[in-house]
């Protein structure tokens, strides 16, 4: 399908689907599949999600696993046809079967809420587990926490430190911030509040509100850093600015209880510091 990637030819999305249709209509898996990712997009052609789930639909039943996912995120969605969430575990089986990694996760997910399938937390961990074999960083984070509660599986704080630490290697912002957190309370590792420090502050500068709100607290108390009003006020405001619940509440308390302390100069520091801030995408600068 090179008009498709565009490799060896200069790349033409209408030509593209030209023949792409032309090879579909004969029963061309890999086609099939193709026009169904170019429907979804709108490349070459008015993006339809109906048309898209069409031809999706077809190279499923094929058995070409990549539309398989596609079916089951569709069917999970509503998109291009009625939710069903029944439909979206058993296409997710499929490719997850076919050791599709990201219909694993999906399924183990599908597993742990009982959406689509009777709710077996056992399952739920069997597949998260094969999609966190195979790298998966979500699947790693959520094992993480499910050894971490017990669910599925025995209580192992080891082991979820274990599962939080490679989803957090990869960039996951909430298993880092978990990460940080135990390293906090010594949960699962030794104590040590600088491998907080630094798992925290990965976290929230991607803008998870947990870590922000611990972070917050440590430079309150000048844990491992030096300690900085401006900075545990920053923190704190940008936590109950996005925080939801009790996150949200403590924040913001903490937030007022130390403002209270500080000087007007070191309230319009941290103030400037909040608006100023910007989340960080994973692997930049």
């Amino acid at each position: 399908m090179k008009y498709v990637t565009g490799k060896g030819v200069t790349q033409d999305d209408e030509d593209a689907v030209r023949r792409c249709r032309l090879a579909a209509n004969k029963g061309d898996a890999a086609a099939q599949l193709n026009l169904g990712l170019m429907y979804e997009k709108g490349q070459g052609v008015t993006r339809s999600d109906k048309k898209a789930m069409r031809w999706y639909r077809l190279a499923a039943d094929q058995g070409v696993a990549e539309a398989q996912l596609k079916l089951g995120m569709m069917y999970v969605t509503g998109k291009g046809v009625t939710q069903d969430a029944k439909e979206a575990v058993r296409w997710f089986r499929l490719a997850a079967d076919q050791g599709v990694a990201e219909a694993q996760f999906n399924l183990g997910l599908m597993h742990g809420r009982g959406q689509g399938v009777t709710q077996d937390y056992t399952e739920a961990v069997r597949w998260c587990r094969l999609a966190a074999d195979q790298g998966v960083a979500e699947a790693q984070s959520k094992l993480g926490m499910m050894y971490v509660a017990g669910i599925g599986v025995t209580q192992d704080l080891k082991e979820a430190v274990r599962w939080y630490r490679l989803a957090a290697d990869q960039g996951v912002a909430e298993a880092q911030s978990k990460l940080g957190v135990m390293y906090v309370a010594g949960i699962g590792v030794t104590e040590d509040h600088k491998e907080a420090i630094r798992w925290l502050g990965l976290a929230a500068d991607q803008g998870d509100a947990e870590a922000q709100f611990f972070l917050g607290t440590m430079y309150d108390t000048g844990q491992s850093v030096t300690q900085d009003y401006s900075e545990a006020h920053k923190w704190w405001n940008l936590a109950a600015s996005t925080a939801t619940g009790r996150t949200q509440f403590l924040a913001s308390k903490s937030r007022d209880f130390i403002e209270a302390k500080m000087t007007p100069q070191q309230v319009a520091e941290a103030q400037r510091r909040a608006r100023e801030w910007k989340p960080k995408v994973p692997g930049t600068k």
